[in-house]
């Protein structure tokens, strides 16, 4: 959520970050109204309690004939102390509501419009020319039924569409892809983390996924849990309620898990393969800094996400996302998409987030400075999803007999295999 000190202050620039989402710009009227009547009954609440005080120090001292009228004072100020304290607990539940709708503000340099409004702002690596090569590409698909790694028919026969099996060589990479990821983020100085992939209402909606991405979040009703989309969850939430000394930031952790989403608006979307799917396993890094660092520290995981890539030698592009597309929590996104050959485009590999306080005033995460205390930033970045992961490596590094090329920081977790070969012909 938002300070409520700058939402009074500059109220015109919470609207115009609301405008820039495509969110409800009302509600920022709704939720300064709301405040107002939350402060002001306030006050009517504490001078009452003060009367109230103050009669109860002068009843015992009065003469005979005033403490009837003392007393009668006394009871209508109970009656008015308690619909004052309704009327307060009443106006701070309808801020807090309505405050925990609106999303993050969003960072003035980014680019404002929708998905296709993104700018890009680096290319790397030399997309293949399959024609010159003498042959076209398959598709991912394709390429792990070949050598024996994806089954998606028995991954629809035991769980229904949008899941998968890997197989033999597919488990072999995606064990190598998670070690190698995990080597690189433990070599920048994150602590690996294997997190839990159920959390509780509080840890799900302190990170911001209830909002607009609730529709893709999986909830078990018996135990009131939620299966999360991503360990940012519970990385953001393994601080909640904390108060952090500054000595001890930045902190950086490298989260592995199990995460899943329901792709609820995506239906008829990358129903092909593995590239969108319902369960997936991925490397999440996740940063604790103070808020005049996280512009900087999410410099830094762009440049740990591009030399992850750089290292599986794929082309790939950064993109600043643009306002209607960052989702509630980030000021700011850079998305890094990977170049899929028979897609004939760059589709996401990662993303990296600042959240600046967003997340932590939901979560009561914060700082302690000397004598200040305040909340800390919170970031997020992608360093591994696998499946998507696996689509690239297969589709950019093929050749032409369907066997495919093992990236040098791979090689160590494959038993030094430098070519993936076929099982089928």
């Amino acid at each position: 959520m938002i300070d409520l000190r700058l939402l009074r202050e500059d109220p015109d620039r919470v609207r115009a970050s609301q405008r820039a989402r495509g969110e409800d710009v009302a509600l920022v009227d709704s939720l300064l109204s709301a405040d107002e009547r939350r402060r002001s009954s306030g006050v009517r609440f504490d001078e009452l309690r003060a009367e109230q005080r103050q009669l109860g120090k002068l009843i015992p001292k009065a003469a005979p004939d005033e403490k009837a009228e003392l007393l009668a004072r006394a009871e209508q100020l109970k009656a008015d102390v308690k619909a004052a304290d309704a009327e307060r607990n009443a106006a701070d539940a309808e801020t807090q509501q309505l405050l925990l709708r609106l999303g993050n503000l969003v960072h003035p340099d980014v680019p404002v419009g929708g998905e296709e409004d993104f700018v890009t702002l680096e290319t790397h690596g030399t997309i293949r020319d399959f024609g010159a090569e003498g042959f076209e590409p398959k598709d991912h698909l394709e390429l792990g039924q070949l050598l024996g790694a994806i089954d998606v028919e028995r991954g629809a026969k035991v769980s229904g569409s949008r899941f998968y099996f890997l197989t033999g060589v597919g488990a072999l990479l995606e064990l190598a892809l998670v070690n190698a990821a995990i080597a690189q983020a433990t070599e920048a100085g994150f602590t690996p983390m294997l997190t839990p992939a159920l959390v509780r209402p509080q840890s799900m909606a302190g990170t911001g996924f209830l909002g607009q991405a609730a529709q893709d979040v999986y909830h078990l009703d018996k135990d009131d849990l939620y299966l999360v989309g991503t360990s940012e969850v519970p990385l953001a939430a393994y601080h909640m309620d904390e108060i952090i000394d500054a000595d001890r930031l930045p902190m950086r952790y490298a989260g592995f898990s199990p995460c899943f989403r329901r792709e609820a608006g995506s239906h008829g979307k990358d129903t092909r393969g593995i590239f969108r799917v319902h369960q997936f396993d991925k490397v999440e890094m996740f940063s604790y800094v103070a808020p005049e660092d996280s512009q900087e520290e999410h410099k830094r995981l762009l440049e740990w996400e591009k030399q992850w890539l750089t290292s599986l030698e794929l082309p790939f592009r950064v993109i600043d996302v643009a306002s209607a597309d960052l989702g509630a929590s980030a000021s700011r996104k850079y998305d890094c998409e990977a170049w899929i050959p028979t897609q004939g485009k760059y589709r996401e590999l990662t993303s990296t987030s600042d959240c600046t306080e967003f997340q932590s005033r939901r979560l009561q995460i914060r700082v302690r400075d000397g004598k200040q205390i305040k909340p800390l930033a919170t970031l997020n970045g992608t360093l591994c999803a696998v499946p998507r992961t696996i689509v690239a490596i297969l589709e950019n590094h093929q050749q032409a007999d369907g066997s495919v090329y093992v990236p040098k920081v791979l090689r160590p977790y494959l038993g030094g295999r430098e070519v993936l070969e076929p099982v089928a012909k």
